[in-house]
């Protein structure tokens, strides 16, 4: 993709330029995480970035869940060698540089999403690219089947009903017999209240919420809750008072959250 050109998105697609340019930022100021294809990926694009400059709640969450999925997705390839790993919505995502020990990694997301990742993120061997609706049965496009599988859908639920969520986890359920699952929630509070300058530029909206990991697996049957792991403990890593606040339960229930599920 050319420096000049800007990519054609809007709405929960056009969210994942603001996520990159946040992980890029971070990356070459404060450093919490160190993402350095955000960084190639900022360099080529021509996109405003003036709101996602002054969102500094949307910039902690990011770099605090980048923070959190690493250490959840990093553990469980480590434990479970040759696995198969799922990104649900992936946008820009660039952790399938960052990991090791996967067999296959799919990217999946909508054709404008997976289009524009394309020009900026061309992929081959290990790394698939999906263009599909996470709601869609994608599940014909995963190769594999007796390697372990985990599939991560980081934020998406938010702008979705509960409907849509349970679509998902209907494919997955269909496609694998054993599956764990890292899923980011936002609290129904934080639904009705939050406000992210970035987000409201891009003209997407938050829209459904769930309390926790035991709230959501009520609705999902065939999987059972493993457990909650609040953003506060990836904020705690660059901001100091959340070492305190993360402690304070009331602080961590209405941070969104990692539910780990399992099948």
């Amino acid at each position: 993709m050319d420096m000049n050109e800007k990519p054609k998105l809007s709405g929960v697609p056009e969210t994942m330029l603001q996520t990159v340019y946040a992980r890029a930022k971070e990356t070459k100021t404060r450093g919490a995480i160190k993402d350095t294809k955000a960084v190639e990926i900022i360099d080529k694009i021509n996109y405003d970035f003036s709101l996602a400059d002054k969102d500094s709640a949307m910039h902690s969450g990011v770099v605090a869940r980048t923070i959190v999925l690493d250490k959840l997705a990093n553990k469980y390839l480590a434990k479970n060698k040759d696995a198969v790993v799922v990104n649900i919505a992936c946008g820009l995502d660039t952790r399938c540089y960052r990991m090791n020990g996967y067999t296959n990694w799919y990217n999946l997301d909508l054709p404008e999403t997976i289009a524009v990742r394309e020009k900026l993120l061309p992929e081959s061997g290990e790394i698939s690219q999906i263009a599909m609706s996470a709601m869609d049965d994608w599940s014909g496009e995963i190769t594999e089947h007796d390697a372990p599988a985990i599939v991560i859908i980081e934020g998406l639920t938010m702008y979705l009903s509960e409907k849509e969520v349970k679509e998902i986890f209907d494919v997955i359920s269909k496609r694998f017999d054993h599956v764990t699952v890292l899923v980011e929630t936002m609290s129904p509070t934080m639904v009705k209240r939050m406000k992210e300058k970035s987000i409201e530029g891009s003209k997407a909206k938050f829209t459904w919420g769930v309390k926790d990991g035991k709230e959501l697996a009520k609705l999902l049957p065939n999987f059972r809750h493993i457990e909650d792991h609040s953003l506060v403990e990836g904020m705690a890593e660059f901001i100091p008072i959340f070492k305190l606040l993360k402690k304070i339960k009331p602080v961590s229930n209405i941070s969104n959250k990692i539910v780990v599920m399992e099948k």
